[in-house]
């Protein structure tokens, strides 16, 4: 994370949501190189490797063959779909924002005028939970989605 906020709690905060790294503007750019070399070092050395099997509650997701599984029945999921479910999954009981699904699943900037978020969640909610009594894909009003066996029914839209 590159940035002029420069408090403790400001690099607390950004290292919690998931910063390898935070540099504070202005900096030296050897030292902005040196640090990029080290995440890639560690990123070679395995710290981000995903799991053959993600699991919550009857949800299964095969990583390998790229399927998912909800009570034993299979899931007829778009290259999308997948791909937005991995990232809830990998971040279960997290609520994601907009922004940031849509640099995950997009890799695209956020555009606030854009419904793509909300058409993917829905596609996917429809064949996610609507066939089985649990859901598990829930809207947090105003700030976002989690994927997880319970949520209060005043967060569900």
């Amino acid at each position: 994370m590159l940035t002029a906020a420069d408090s403790v709690e400001d690099r607390v905060r950004g290292l919690r949501a998931g910063a390898d790294d935070y540099l504070v503007k202005p900096f030296v750019f050897t030292e902005l190189l040196a640090r990029i070399q080290a995440v890639l070092r560690r990123g070679a050395a395995g710290a981000h490797h995903e799991p053959d099997r993600m699991v919550l509650g009857d949800l299964e997701l095969d990583t390998i063959r790229r399927r998912a599984f909800r009570a034993g029945t299979r899931l007829d999921l778009t290259a999308q779909e997948y791909t937005l479910l991995s990232v809830l999954l990998r971040h279960r009981g997290e609520v994601m924002s907009r922004t940031v699904l849509t640099e995950l699943v997009w890799d695209m900037n956020f555009d606030g005028d854009s419904n793509v978020v909300e058409v993917a969640i829905r596609r996917l909610r429809s064949k996610l939970d609507e066939p089985f009594p649990v859901k598990l894909l829930h809207t947090v009003r105003g700030m976002g989605y989690v994927l997880e066996l319970e949520r209060g029914n005043d967060a569900d839209a």
